[in-house]
């Protein structure tokens, strides 16, 4: 069985925006199509970045229910 994706570990790598790196938690989730788009477009020219600090704990639920 695979170790839960935490919420903390999530916001540590929605920080990595801060180096240019937008979408790291995304793939870290396993939302690989969004992670992708993110990384390309500076996570929505920022606007997606902020938004998804918001709902991070919704992103990282859903990733461990994706992987159970």
């Amino acid at each position: 069985m695979k170790a839960p994706l935490t919420t903390g570990t999530g916001y540590i790598l929605w920080l990595a925006m801060f180096i240019g790196i937008c979408g790291i938690h995304r793939f870290y989730a396993g939302k690989w199509v969004s992670g992708a788009i993110w990384l390309l477009t500076g996570g929505l020219c920022g606007v997606g970045q902020v938004v998804d600090l918001f709902l991070m704990e919704s992103i990282i639920e859903e990733g461990n229910r994706n992987r159970r």
